[in-house]
């Protein structure tokens, strides 16, 4: 689902749009609402230059055995392991 935000907001907000997402990814990660590697997605950014963002906010990663499992899954799936 797209989402638009005006070039009015993102001005008055001094942000720019792939800072949004970024800031929206991590938002969403922090609450737990998405994994490491749906927020990375929704950064649009890849998953180890996604986690340097929460680690220079000193924002405590929740990878738990779950996520791990979903993550191969993926990796299997898209041929990458």
């Amino acid at each position: 689902m797209p989402v638009t935000v005006s070039d009015a907001v993102l001005t008055a907000a001094h942000i720019s749009e792939p800072e949004l997402k970024q800031e929206l990814a991590l938002t969403l990660f922090r609450q737990g609402r998405l994994t490491l590697a749906q927020a990375g997605r929704l950064a649009e950014m890849g998953q180890r230059a996604f986690q340097a963002l929460p680690a220079k906010r000193q924002i405590p990663i929740h990878y738990g055995v779950e996520e791990f499992r979903a993550n191969l899954r993926t990796l299997r799936q898209t041929e990458q392991l």
